[in-house]
């Protein structure tokens, strides 16, 4: 529905945006277009901490100057909003969506909620065990529900694809509200008034003008991903084709590509031998087969020293972080990141009894630990460092060769038997040893952590093979041990099996 602000002497407004996203600026924006339009404007922020760069809490209060209720020519506003007591709310990412309706900043009789339906994971939603994630669902029914008006879109999108920032599409849509009684012109005369960046903000500022009375602009097609573009590529896709399910076929193309791009040709062959392995216990609508593609994939393209620096020094990264930061033309691009590599994972760098001799010896370990004890940043844009990362992304070509390969590869090898063999008597049991595998994920402790909860829930399996609900205690232990990182539900769900 369509809500406008009544006609009132005083207004309040509160931004809630995340470190970099340009809030400060808005409320700068905001203010210059209220004072010109005869307001009295004051603007204050409150920084908070969060694990997302920083939030922010910018108020506004705005007062028609000699409006009436006025007792002084200059009134005393206000320091920081007040719950049920404010009239617009400006969020920069969903999350704060949701943050600004918990502390009771959006009143279904009078607030209009602006804000963007796009998502900054927090470092809990990323290194949780399982899908950490928020509800997004739930804040966008909160949001209609609770404010007045809610208007809502991905605000990230449409400065990507107008080549602005996300400040400039937020007064847009604030200006497209009609929730502030001033004319159109005014907010472009505030970009204008600010002097920097002002064509690329005044596009930003008409697209979120457009969106807010228009709405989200409609989903497109996603295009059909490419097709192989080597001999070798085109070969591995006819051969899946051929041996697969129909139903695994998506998955295993991913699966060759991804693992093409991790490896080489020969691994990708790998995948499909065992992928083929599976298939040939499979029934007809290939549900093991496509589980096995999706999880195998994941496995065999594990992150190891290698693959982290190869990812690193890449033209396409290096590209992408370019045009985030919309870095223009002449200036240079230092990039620095933060390094802890320890020494197990040096080791199982090494060549095999290398690595597994040094882990071997507690004289070696005491004398070199210390060399890995603290992580250190790298310029990884500076020809020293990226010459190094250069270098240890190359023996890539040696991985097989690796301390850390002949242990995966022995992981996943007992993992797929037991597999194979629960296959031959419960498909269903099978498809679900297969999704343990989401258990393990990234690397260093992460990885470790994961690796001892995949272990414990194997060694369980094995057991629950014998019974008939083989799937479901399957299923459940799977789940007690994405419940949390220190294994508290999955010892209680071992225990009462």
């Amino acid at each position: 529905m369509q809500l406008t602000l009544p006609d009132r002497d005083r207004i309040t407004i509160a931004i809630l945006a995340l470190g970099g996203e340009g809030g400060g600026v808005l409320a700068e924006w905001v203010q210059e277009v209220a004072r010109a339009q005869g307001y009295i404007a004051q603007g204050t922020s409150v920084p908070g901490v969060a694990q997302r760069t920083g939030s922010t809490v910018y108020y506004i209060e705005l007062v028609r100057a000699g409006g009436g209720g006025a007792n002084r020519p200059d009134p005393v506003l206000a320091m920081m909003p007040v719950p049920g007591d404010v009239d617009i709310v400006i969020a920069s990412e969903l999350m704060e969506a949701g943050r600004a309706i918990l502390r009771g900043f959006v009143s279904a009789d009078r607030t209009t909620l602006i804000g963007s339906t796009h998502r900054v994971y927090a470092i809990s939603e990323k290194s949780a065990p399982g899908d950490g994630t928020g509800a997004s669902a739930r804040i966008l029914d909160a949001a209609e529900r609770r404010a007045a008006r809610f208007i809502g879109f991905d605000m990230a999108a449409a400065a990507q694809a107008s080549g602005s920032v996300i400040s400039s599409i937020m007064l847009g849509a604030l200006a497209g509200s009609d929730a502030l009684p001033f004319p159109h012109s005014a907010f472009e005369d505030a970009i204008r008034h600010g002097g920097k960046a002002v064509e690329a903000n005044l596009k930003g500022f008409g697209l979120g003008f457009t969106r807010a009375q228009e709405g989200e602009a409609p989903a497109t097609e996603a295009a059909s991903p490419a097709g192989p573009t080597t001999a070798a590529g085109r070969a591995l896709h006819k051969r899946l084709t051929a041996s697969l399910p129909d139903a695994a076929h998506p998955l295993a193309t991913e699966g060759v590509r991804r693992l093409m791009d991790y490896q080489d040709a020969a691994y990708a062959a790998l995948y499909l031998d065992r992928l083929e392995e599976i298939a040939a216990l499979d029934a007809e609508d290939g549900a093991l087969t496509a589980a096995a593609a999706r999880h195998l994939a994941l496995w065999m393209a594990y992150e190891d020293t290698i693959r982290v620096a190869d990812l690193k020094v890449r033209a396409t990264r290096s590209a992408r972080v370019a045009r985030e930061i919309r870095l223009a033309p002449g200036q240079l691009l230092t990039v620095t990141e933060y390094m802890h590599p320890r020494l197990q994972e040096v080791c199982e760098t090494m060549p095999r009894r290398i690595g597994a001799f040094v882990l071997a010896s507690p004289r070696l370990t005491r004398w070199l630990a210390p060399l890995f004890r603290r992580g250190r940043h790298v310029r990884t844009t500076g020809l020293r460092w990226f010459i190094a990362l250069r270098l240890l992304a190359a023996l890539r070509q040696l991985r097989a060769g690796t301390l850390r390969y002949a242990e995966e590869q022995a992981r996943i090898a007992d993992w797929l038997a037991l597999a194979r063999e629960a296959a031959r008597t419960d498909r269903a049991a099978a498809v679900e040893i297969l999704a343990c595998q989401s258990l393990i994920k990234g690397y260093s402790d992460t990885f470790e952590r994961g690796l001892a909860h995949f272990a414990i829930v194997i060694a369980a399996a094995r057991d629950a093979l014998r019974h008939p609900d083989a799937a479901s205690r399957i299923a459940a232990l799977r789940e007690a041990a994405l419940a949390d990182e220190n294994g508290t539900a999955l010892a209680c769900a071992v225990a009462a099996a």
